[in-house]
């Protein structure tokens, strides 16, 4: 019988997204344009003075959208104040001040490529201002993500005409906001003003829903490292059979995230680790499958990375300049993302549901190998972490009302113009939110790691994180509001995931 291919540990899941987040972090620098570069953006811009000498542009001779047939402003300066201002109709709580720096950096990427016809000149004004840490306060609902994330772009373009409000950073780190005008005073510059071609160039792209999304890959990638973590020590407390993990079944079965997601439980298992004599041959799905939930996930990742990352190192706009042309698609449709951040979503909600399954288990004396109910070791007196499981059983259902696809939800707009639409940053902004809740059922079921780890007549070895756990989710012998515990739990397990997934991924 012939034995299945092998394939290699996908061990590098995440590190280009994480390589990427890093380039654009609060204290990087853009490198100015090469000279590759800028012959490239000035090629474009001259293509584009030939084109409008002797033919009609989206956007500069022409309207916007659904009024294309009819003639643009006589001012190029005036063409682009209208676009971003008609725009200027985003809603909702902002972005966070990284998620904001990482769509403007994205954008700025995107401009250089050469395909967006954009003054070398004014690129530069904007680039110099991000180094600067001038971060405008970008809404996060209001786009279809069709024409791209057009109208949290046109928000971010406001400001640095000295419009709407921009991130500030104290000396303590703290971001505030202020009015965008006082912000550019600050950093001794005026506001700007956008010619047609550099606020359409602009605006016209997914870099926000892409941005969201990049964040949100790197939050499941480290939720589902934390969970494989928890999944290992649940397995020593209980004593549970390791052969589960053994890397014979990613031999036999061939797949990659599987081969990982064993091998991370694997080595937090002692070498000599033995199934305890009370247990049954096999565990419920929740441990003895967790190989292939977390697998599974880590495979999705790496699929939807390789999407990602490549519309980061693109150029999503409308119309776009190559060799000499001056060519009129829907390169700025954000489908691509979308379809990635609903696939986030569902992968997002797999791994979030195997950790409140193996919090039902610890809960359970069934299952829990004979230790009190609710783990508590004075039941009916106190209840243990009974609150804990029921919050966490709304957190999951809640995920799942949050990531519903959102590209199943599109609607047509803007006249007979954008008649398919992806919803990309719906999707995403949803996502965002479904992975706060999922660090949260992390959060619980490590507060449940530790009270049950309280309770077994061995203590288990504590090194980080798991002595840090000990002590800020010490044992109940009375019950106590476990709410705190739960975010700090949480917060210590993406401390401790991030640091293990950089380690594997330098």
């Amino acid at each position: 019988m012939k034995t299945p291919t092998t394939h290699p540990t996908r061990e590098t899941v995440g590190a280009r997204v994480g390589s990427l987040l890093r380039d654009a972090a609060e204290d990087a620098l853009i490198a100015p344009c090469s000279a590759e570069e800028l012959a490239g953006m000035r090629a474009s811009v001259h293509t584009l003075a030939d084109t409008v000498a002797t033919d009609q542009v989206y956007g500069v001779t022409r309207g916007f959208g659904a009024l294309v047939e009819y003639e643009a402003a006589a001012s190029r300066l005036a063409q682009g104040t209208g676009l971003i201002s008609h725009l200027g109709t985003g809603q909702g709580e902002p972005l966070s001040p990284q998620v904001s720096r990482l769509v403007l950096w994205l954008r700025l990427q995107s401009m250089r490529r050469g395909f967006s016809a954009v003054e070398p000149e004014f690129w530069d004004q904007i680039a110099g201002l991000w180094n600067r840490g001038f971060t405008p306060v970008i809404p996060s609902e209001g786009t279809v993500s069709a024409s791209g994330d057009l109208q949290p772009l046109a928000h971010a373009a406001l400001a640095f005409t000295g419009f709407g409000e921009a991130w500030t950073r104290g000396d303590t780190g703290q971001w505030t906001r202020q009015p965008a005008q006082d912000a550019l005073r600050a950093l001794g510059h005026h506001p700007l003003r956008w010619p047609a071609r550099e606020a359409l160039g602009f605006v016209n792209g997914s870099s926000v829903s892409l941005a969201v999304s990049l964040v949100n890959h790197r939050e499941s990638l480290l939720i589902a490292r934390a969970v494989a973590a928890l999944t290992a020590r649940i397995v020593r407390l209980l004593q549970a059979t390791p052969e589960a993990y053994d890397d014979a079944f990613a031999t036999a079965r061939g797949q990659a995230g599987q081969r990982t997601a064993a091998r991370w439980i694997r080595d937090d298992l002692p070498v000599d680790a033995k199934r305890g004599h009370d247990r049954p041959l096999q565990e419920p799905y929740s441990l003895r499958c967790a190989p292939q939930v977390i697998g599974a996930v880590l495979d999705q990742l790496a699929l939807t990375e390789d999407i990602l990352v490549r519309e980061a190192e693109g150029c999503t706009d409308n119309p776009i300049s190559h060799e000499g042309r001056i060519l009129h698609g829907g390169n700025f449709h954000a489908l691509p993302v979308g379809l990635c951040s609903d696939q986030a979503g569902l992968a997002l909600h797999q791994v979030a549901y195997l950790a409140e399954r193996q919090l039902a288990l610890l809960c359970s004396p069934g299952t829990n190998g004979g230790m009190a109910p609710m783990l508590t070791p004075n039941p009916g007196a106190a209840t243990g972490v009974a609150g804990v499981q029921l919050s966490a059983t709304s957190f999951v259902s809640r995920i799942r009302q949050l990531v519903y696809p959102a590209s199943l939800t599109s609607l047509p707009t803007n006249g007979a113009n954008q008649d398919h639409v992806p919803m990309a940053l719906n999707g995403a902004a949803s996502v965002t939110k479904a992975v706060d809740l999922a660090w949260l059922i992390v959060g619980s079921l490590a507060v449940a790691v530790a009270q049950g780890s309280a309770l077994v007549p061995t203590p288990l070895p504590t090194p980080h994180p798991w002595s840090a756990l000990a002590e800020l989710s010490p044992p109940m012998d009375l019950d106590r509001p476990l709410a705190a515990e739960v975010r700090a739990a949480a917060s210590l397990m993406r401390q401790a995931a991030e640091t293990w997934v950089d380690e594997s991924n330098p």
